[in-house]
């Protein structure tokens, strides 16, 4: 800011010599100097970041304490098997596994891609077929207590049954192939996304939901355009969840079903006593996991009518 010089008593308005000379603009000067004659760079003119680099440079410093404890841990492996501490059949050396997964993922014939493939395709439908009918009943346990009353206590129920032992049962029901798996997955992923659904319904302001009641609004457009916005971000994050342990329903299916995905893979190494093979593909399987939960991430951020903290 550019203080003026007041003019003496006795002097004209006009007498007082200009603050800038001709031809330069005065706005221009003042954010250029201070009172002390320092130039100063204006804030407009400091090489701030971009936008997508501020992003990328919080997504690094996010993920660099997941990568320093990645990196240890993986230290801490190398030491171990080279040190001969734990047998190589046990905790085979991080240079091994690499070794099988790089072998196995440019195989021609059994591709680690097409089995990682088969179940990526297993546990995203069943993940679908399971939102399409716990998404509705969590609704219906929120705004009813007839339906809360006469399904809550099955469903909790559910929860006490192990899923390698409702495999069995399925294979009976629906035979082998995709759809016994499929359903597995269903099934893994049913209560959470029950749970996460209710949880958002209920947590809705009332206050909200009735001023819309007085505005005129009925039963679907008071679910289209107050309460699935507002219970969104709660859905979405037992999506996120319901996705990760997709991948163990489609897992468990295998293993009882039989298929080309990672189970079968896995089993067949696991027979062979090749522990590299084995931890190549739990490798693979926290990949894919990781890969739905970023994902999800990303899809909440863009779609949640709540924005997820920017630390989260």
């Amino acid at each position: 800011m550019t203080i003026h010089p007041v003019a003496p008593p006795g002097r004209m308005e006009e007498d007082v010599a200009p603050l800038s000379p001709p031809g330069t603009d005065p706005g221009a000067q003042a954010a250029t100097e201070t009172s002390g004659g320092l130039p100063v760079i204006p804030a407009s003119a400091s090489a701030a970041p971009s936008s997508p680099t501020r992003r990328l440079r919080n997504a690094l410093l996010h993920a660099l304490p997941a990568i320093i404890v990645g990196l240890a841990l993986l230290a801490l492996w190398q030491i171990l098997t080279q040190a001969g501490a734990v047998p190589a059949l046990f905790l085979p050396p991080p240079a091994d596994v690499a070794r099988s997964f790089w072998f196995s993922l440019t195989s021609p014939t059994d591709s680690l891609l097409g089995y990682a493939a088969n179940t990526l395709i297993e546990s995203l439908l069943g993940c679908l077929f399971g939102a399409l009918v716990a998404i509705p009943l969590g609704y219906g346990i929120a705004r009813s207590r007839i339906i809360a009353s006469t399904t809550q206590p099955y469903i909790a129920a559910s929860q006490a049954l192990p899923l390698i032992a409702i495999a069995p049962l399925i294979v009976l029901w629906l035979g082998y192939g995709l759809t016994p798996v499929v359903a597995l997955c269903a099934l893994i992923v049913f209560f959470p996304l029950v749970i996460t659904t209710v949880l958002g319904m209920r947590l809705l302001d009332k206050d909200i939901l009735e001023a819309a009641r007085v505005d005129g609004a009925n039963r679907w457009a008071l679910l289209r355009h107050i309460e699935l916005p507002l219970a969104l971000p709660s859905i979405l994050a037992g999506l996120r969840t319901s996705l990760t342990l997709s991948i163990t329903g489609a897992i468990v299916g295998e293993f009882v079903v039989g298929g080309k995905g990672l189970g079968e893979l896995l089993l067949v190494d696991q027979q062979s006593l090749d522990s590299a093979g084995v931890f190549a593909v739990l490798l693979t399987l926290a990949f894919l996991a990781a890969l739905f939960y970023g994902a999800m991430r990303l899809i909440e951020r863009r779609f949640s009518f709540v924005e997820a903290p920017a630390h989260s």
